[in-house]
């Protein structure tokens, strides 16, 4: 499936097979000999919460703070859909990178949180406080 959507110049936004094996591929090792995998989930009790504020932030936060085995995080638009991958052998450990606009920055898209940045480590209950309280 993924080859389909890569080629006639890309027009489905897929990648190449060789670069998603261990990432949406998940059965195929990548070029160094890890396995990995990358799933797109929607979680349907957020939907209110997040059509209603625009905050997808809560979620992510949420994720970053209880689950420590994920590599990156992406976050679409929709219904606060979201890329989450796991890898054995990570490049990059718990990035968390938006194509949504973050309400409490202003900021179009970017990085909500990578290793290096001042938000990284610590806890982030106040920004998921609320959508846990409903």
């Amino acid at each position: 499936m993924n080859a389909k959507g890569a080629e006639n110049k890309n027009q489905y936004n897929c990648a190449s097979n060789e670069s998603n094996y261990a990432e949406h591929i998940w059965d195929v090792k990548d070029s160094d000999g890890y396995m990995g995998a990358t799933v797109c989930i929607i979680v349907s009790s957020f939907i209110p919460y997040y059509e209603r504020t625009q905050d997808w932030t809560a979620l992510a936060w949420w994720i970053h703070d209880h689950i420590d085995a994920y590599a990156e995080m992406t976050f679409f638009p929709n219904y606060a859909a979201f890329n989450i991958r796991w890898s054995e052998n990570p490049k990059v450990s718990k990035v968390i990178y938006s194509y949504v606009k973050n309400p409490h920055t202003g900021k179009n898209s970017g990085y909500l949180t990578k290793e290096g940045m001042d938000n990284f480590s610590g806890l982030h209950e106040q920004f998921y406080q609320e959508f846990i309280a409903r």
